[in-house]
């Protein structure tokens, strides 16, 4: 096993940066959300204190040196979790439906497209890093919290769609359109967490082509050295 406690640290360190960074994000969509009108936006601030939930829910995991204790905690973590995501998607719906029905399209944001493309540049860099160690460190739980980031960042590249296309085209439906693309991942990712179908008992956190460098897990497939 290479330097665990060294790789421990690193793990704390880039869950420490998610959760900051998700922070700040979160305010700066939030706030600039609501002055544009844009639902996406809204949406994608609200999604960022989700991801804050699911970086402390594993920094509250990794503390738990009782394999036992800490399987519980992170059981408890993942359903709180998966239920947020459950109320995030159900408000999403509700607001479009308002925003459709009303014909309210959002405004031009250049605070927001600027904060997607910051996300854009940084989300994927820490979602490979977390998955990098979480193959080395074997901690199959910050692998799956690495698979958030990943998708954060795909929330981040629709939004940046729709509100660059708002602002080009004046295309007013497109906004709460684009909102509608996250409702699906966050249902999905909400029953999972409720379900407990998120375990990776027995699985094998790897950084290899088979595996998609950490995107699946692998049960059956070497890790690479």
């Amino acid at each position: 096993m290479r330097d665990r406690p060294g790789l421990y640290r690193l793990a704390f360190v880039l869950l420490a940066a998610t959760l900051l960074y998700n922070v700040g994000e979160g305010a700066i969509a939030l706030y600039s959300g609501v002055a544009a009108g844009s639902l996406v936006l809204v949406t994608f601030g609200a999604d960022s204190y989700v991801e804050v939930a699911a970086a402390s829910a594993v920094i509250w995991r990794l503390t738990y040196r009782d394999e036992d204790a800490g399987e519980r905690a992170e059981a408890k973590a993942l359903r709180l979790i998966g239920w947020t995501f459950l109320i995030l998607a159900a408000a999403v719906v509700l607001q479009i439906v308002v925003a459709i029905s009303g014909r309210e399209g959002a405004e031009e944001s250049t605070v927001g497209v600027a904060l997607l493309v910051a996300s854009l540049a940084i989300m994927p860099v820490l979602a490979v890093a977390k998955l990098w160690v979480a193959a080395r460190a074997d901690l199959p739980v910050l692998a799956a919290e690495a698979k958030e980031t990943v998708a954060c960042s795909y929330l981040s590249l629709t939004a940046l769609v729709g509100l660059v296309a708002v602002a080009a085209f004046g295309w007013w439906w497109l906004d709460p359109l684009a909102a509608l693309f996250m409702v699906p991942w966050l249902v999905k990712e909400g029953l999972e967490g409720i379900r407990g179908d998120a375990c990776f008992d027995g699985a094998k956190v790897c950084w290899c082509r088979e595996c998609w460098y950490g995107l699946r897990a692998c049960r059956d497939v070497a890790r690479s050295a």
